[in-house]
């Protein structure tokens, strides 16, 4: 074979193995693409890592408190972020037996962690759950929140079957009013679920909390705008307590306790109504 022959076919045969290489690339490269999206969504339903370490303290005081005087069987137990710890449930609901076991900064994934010692040996009638509003802050997508929400009711469900778990939707606030259409997604996926569950309630509390210009009210929150004022708490003892009350509900051990508003006895919650502040159940 001449030896312009061979070079030529020698040439042909590089362009082909090249073609074919870059071929070869591409098809690898969309395998690669396809495989991250498979990860990403993959993570995207799992639990949140949780930072559990940094509560131990809170946790500590917990478990001294109950060693010291383990609260009554039954009872309804609020858990949560700061809304929750800064609530002063004897107050604002001097008829029920209630346990606060709020920590601030904390997300829903610290209040599953912490399950068994914070809600499950209460044996509880009902949970209040407050929480997602940091989770959003912390950059975790509305999805997220959402799986977090169901991992931590499905183990209260799982371990205590007879237990409603009330969630209070993810408030609007002065300090994180950027962060309102998560928030508002957040919410609209977890009322959906409520509305299919018979033992799970949604309280709207985002729609009260809104002054006729379609922003929070200012007098709702204290100098930060994040956290609650007594206005606050009052508007969402209001709006909470018909949750409460559906069933028998059990009088505090002191006597003679007068509520923090009129309107936050049990014959002042026949105001408002569950279908008032929550999507009706089908």
């Amino acid at each position: 074979m001449p030896i312009s022959n061979s070079k030529q076919t020698i040439r042909r045969q590089r362009k082909c193995s090249c073609r074919r290489w870059a071929k070869d690339g591409q098809v690898s490269l969309l395998i690669v693409l396809l495989l991250l999206c498979l990860v990403t969504r993959g993570r995207a339903t799992e639990p949140s890592p949780c930072d559990w370490q940094r509560w131990e303290p809170a946790i500590a005081s917990f478990i001294a408190r109950d060693k010291a005087q383990f609260p009554p069987r039954h009872a309804v137990l609020f858990i949560g972020s700061s809304s929750i710890r800064f609530w002063d449930l004897a107050k604002y609901f001097p008829r029920l037996v209630t346990i606060n076991r709020g920590f601030g900064g904390s997300q829903i994934c610290d209040s599953s962690h912490f399950l068994d010692t914070l809600v499950l040996k209460h044996r509880p009638r009902v949970v209040v759950l407050y929480a997602g509003d940091n989770d959003i802050a912390a950059g975790k997508g509305p999805e997220q929140v959402f799986h977090d929400y169901l991992a931590f009711v499905g183990a209260v469900h799982a371990a205590l079957p007879k237990t409603q778990v009330v969630f209070i939707a993810i408030k609007p606030s002065i300090a994180r009013w950027k962060m309102a259409p998560a928030m508002r997604r957040t919410n609209a996926l977890v009322a959906a679920e409520c509305a299919k569950r018979p033992w799970l309630e949604f309280v709207d509390v985002w729609r009260p909390m809104l002054a006729a210009d379609g922003r929070p009210q200012r007098e709702l929150f204290r100098a930060d705008g994040l956290h609650l004022s007594h206005s606050g708490y009052t508007l969402w003892s209001r709006l909470v307590l018909p949750y409460l009350t559906k069933s028998d509900f059990q009088r505090a051990g002191a006597a003679g306790r007068e509520p923090a508003d009129p309107d936050l006895t049990v014959k002042g919650a026949a105001k408002t109504g569950p279908a008032e502040t929550a999507p009706a159940k089908p």
